[in-house]
């Protein structure tokens, strides 16, 4: 009977996590609580709908609500989204790289405990931090367009990835702390984003950059040293050009991701 009933409200909470939306609205209330109408103020649906998602995340389990009078309050469950990060984690369907990425012969990578991918750019380190830390510039040479507005990132690769996170610490021009998430063929679950480092040194006329991106298994650390030395690849390649505004810098056409063959 116990499993079960476990069956069913994974299976609901699951159902829950399939609207973007409501993946979006947790992300929103993780750390601190919310009132409703502030939660509907940051979407471009009505409130009545927000209000629907509202209630099917509260049935799944996956916010609880506290009214102070007329308002009512929303946050995330953090313990039912951990635990479900436990009972997910070991499918490694998410760590399955795209193919065709040219830029990763750039840098380089190799993994302990973490990832960490590193290259060298012929820019200063204020250069460099600032290629990670202006849209624009960010923008122009990863080649798609890249939000950052107070401190939370985003952008959609060109093969259809959705990546988006938090920059957590920043301190200029050395250091940027973040949490991150994609969005491709897995659902991501909010709160379960992975921690990693952007460091900036000083070196040789230039900058190195280096990534220290924590990972949890072999198939992650696959993905990650993909991941990340073509996103260096395509720093060390453009950054000099996207930092000059006087230079055209094209944007990457839309492709489709190609995966390897089993």
């Amino acid at each position: 009977m116990a499993d079960s009933r476990d069956t069913r409200d994974m299976q609901k909470i699951l159902a829950a996590l399939g609207s973007p939306i409501r993946r979006e609205i947790l992300a929103l209330i993780w750390e601190h609580d919310l009132p409703a109408g502030e939660i509907a103020a940051a979407f471009e649906v009505s409130a009545p709908t927000i209000s629907q998602h509202l209630n099917v995340l509260r049935a799944a389990g996956l916010v609880t609500r506290v009214s102070e009078g007329t308002f009512r309050r929303y946050q995330a469950d953090q313990d039912v989204l951990r635990g479900l990060h436990t009972a997910l984690w070991g499918d490694a369907s998410k760590w399955t790289p795209a193919d065709d990425l040219p830029e990763r012969a750039l840098a380089t990578a190799h993994t302990s405990r973490v990832v960490i991918a590193t290259v060298d750019v012929d820019v200063d380190p204020v250069t460099a931090f600032t290629a990670f830390t202006d849209p624009g510039v960010y923008s122009r040479w990863l080649g798609v367009p890249v939000s950052i507005d107070d401190g939370r990132f985003a952008c959609t690769m060109e093969f259809g990835t959705r990546v988006r996170g938090r920059y957590e610490v920043v301190t200029a021009p050395d250091l940027i702390a973040m949490r991150w998430d994609f969005e491709d063929d897995n659902v991501p679950v909010p709160g379960g984003e992975m921690a990693g480092y952007i460091r900036f040194h000083a070196h040789e006329g230039g900058t190195r950059i280096e990534v220290q991106q924590f990972v949890e298994t072999a198939a992650h650390a696959e993905f990650m040293e993909v991941a990340w030395t073509m996103v260096l690849g395509r720093c060390k390649a453009g950054v000099a050009a996207a930092s000059n505004p006087g230079t055209q810098v094209p944007a990457r056409r839309a492709r489709a991701k190609r995966r390897r063959s089993a």
